[in-house]
């Protein structure tokens, strides 16, 4: 199969306007945005700031820290100055940038087109951001400024609960503007061993958030587990790990109840990153410095988990809302026939695997001509080749293209190299049970903005890959959370302990069922 590489990059131009209307002081600049190839207006997310750099708001533009977004059309009330502004949809479209200079008394229009440079969609791709803590007025147009797809509301968390009388709404999940879904029952469980995410929820969880005046990173009873157990009484549930660096991961891992972990996290901004793991298990700063250091340790984690034998696909989530991000900045694209595509079939496709997460470049992946998630079978003795194509579209400058192999770089492809093989990546070859996946990082220094597919598994003669190492890693883990472990209260401390145990007898025997070093 051809696969072919297309790079975008924005656009940018210069706007004067006369004064043709006096008013009081500035002026006004209205604004229509609209598609290219449709020539109609369209939801964007302006960065609109002023000679200074401040962030400039829209009267009635739903705003969030350095951005808002409007339905298309818009009106900009703004004092005499000069301007800087970047208009985006969504990864899926040429950005556009550029300035201008209003003068007192200026009103005028101007009419700027965005370009779709590539419809994931339309290829079966379809985008969902996992974490969003926005206004559930403010979401429909949320959604269409960002051209995303699927998005569950964060409505209750710990003590908070949004719903209209704590309860959930008659339909909680609503479709609109043809194929957007929304879910208004999105949870969150964030506490002193880090956070889960909970969704497809039929009642929220009765959380019991920190005592007043402490913080998260405090609270440790009751147990995250004992949350966890209760959402999974619930047939339908979904558990996603928001981190893979929080300290109660070995934990929730060892339940065998956690549906997703969360590779292209928060702490990868659009505009920076957030340097540090919280109140996580923080990272050896040597092995991973700077500013991408973070979304590197996330990644060594993440593929210790595939190492130790568990098959656990990466999600993606901005937390919008919460931190500076846009909704949909960090995001996961499921694939579902274009057809067949609605919230059942999203959430079933991402349970098989069927997923790539980004903030940036956009690939569409297939090995041997099947997407990420599948598994491939040999008989003992025998051995696998993996012949891995992808159709990747990017903004960024790409630094490296890689096949993660069994937790390590297989094969480093310079892009010029990609595009001459017409998208064909180096083969990768098994002759015993391991993973492969296939990421791109862009060459941003300010912060980790990559893509990364899910992972294809391969088992050769059944027996399935659990790596010594990989348990190991996780044995020690959960050893020095149980050593750092603050609680004075005897029972409390009991009870968290039990988890803390059972978790390391399942690391254990996952050391002692080691099928690989």
């Amino acid at each position: 199969m051809r696969r072919t590489v297309c790079t975008v990059v924005g656009l940018a131009f210069i706007l004067f306007f006369s004064p043709s209307r006096l008013w009081a002081a500035g002026g006004e600049l209205r604004v229509t945005v609209v598609d290219t190839e449709t020539g109609k207006p369209i939801a964007c997310r302006m960065h609109l700031k002023n000679a200074k750099g401040a962030p400039q708001k829209a009267p009635g533009a739903p705003f969030w820290r350095d951005h808002f977004v409007f339905p298309g059309k818009i009106a900009l009330k703004l004092p005499k100055g000069t301007y800087t502004f970047e208009l985006e949809r969504g990864p899926e479209y040429v950005d556009r940038k550029g300035h201008f200079t209003i003068n007192d008394g200026a009103n005028d229009e101007q009419e700027i087109d965005l370009k779709r440079a590539v419809d994931m969609a339309a290829e079966g791709w379809w985008s969902g951001d996992l974490h969003v803590h926005r206004p559930a007025a403010e979401i429909r147009l949320l959604m269409q400024a960002e051209d995303l797809h699927v998005a569950p509301l964060i409505t209750w968390w710990n003590e908070r609960n949004l719903l209209p009388d704590g309860r959930p709404p008659k339909q909680p999940v609503v479709r609109f503007d043809g194929n957007r879904i929304y879910d208004l029952m999105g949870g969150e469980d964030e506490r002193g061993g880090g956070a889960l995410l909970f969704f497809n929820l039929k009642e929220p969880l009765p959380l019991v958030g920190p005592p007043k005046g402490t913080g998260a990173q405090k609270m440790e009873y009751p147990p995250s587990m004992k949350f966890l157990l209760a959402a999974r009484e619930q047939e339908s549930a979904w558990i996603d790990v928001e981190k893979p660096f929080w300290w109660d991961v070995p934990i929730w891992l060892a339940s065998g109840k956690v549906d997703s972990i969360g590779l292209a996290n928060n702490h990868m901004q659009r505009s920076g990153m957030y340097p540090g793991e919280a109140w996580g298990r923080p990272r050896d700063t040597k092995r991973f410095p700077g500013a991408r250091g973070n979304g590197q340790w996330s990644e060594e984690i993440y593929y210790q988990v595939l190492d130790s034998g568990l098959r656990i696909p990466p999600s993606a989530g901005s937390a919008s809302g919460v931190l500076p991000n846009p909704v949909g900045y960090d995001r996961v694209y499921v694939w579902v026939d274009k057809n067949e595509f609605d919230y059942r079939a999203w959430w079933e496709a991402f349970k098989a695997g069927r997923v790539v997460v980004t903030n940036g470049p956009l690939i569409r992946p297939l090995a041997n001509n099947r997407l990420p998630g599948h598994l491939f079978h040999a008989a003992a003795g025998e051995a696998i080749e993996l012949a891995i194509t992808l159709n990747l579209t990017t903004r960024d400058k790409i630094d490296y293209l890689e096949i993660v192999k069994d937790g390590r770089v297989a094969q480093s492809v310079r892009l010029e190299d990609y595009a001459n093989r017409n998208g064909h990546l180096p083969p990768v070859r098994f002759t015993e049970s391991g993973w492969a996946l296939v990421r791109a990082v862009t060459d941003n220094n300010e912060t980790y903005r990559f893509a990364s597919s899910g992972p294809w598994y391969v088992e050769i003669g059944e027996k399935p890959r659990i790596s010594k190492a990989a348990a190991r890693f996780f044995l020690d883990w959960m050893n020095e959370r149980t050593a750092n472990l603050k609680l004075d209260d005897a029972e409390e401390r009991a009870e968290v302990l039990k988890y803390h145990d059972e978790a390391r007898k399942f690391w254990e025997a996952r050391v002692a069922a080691a099928t690989a070093e």
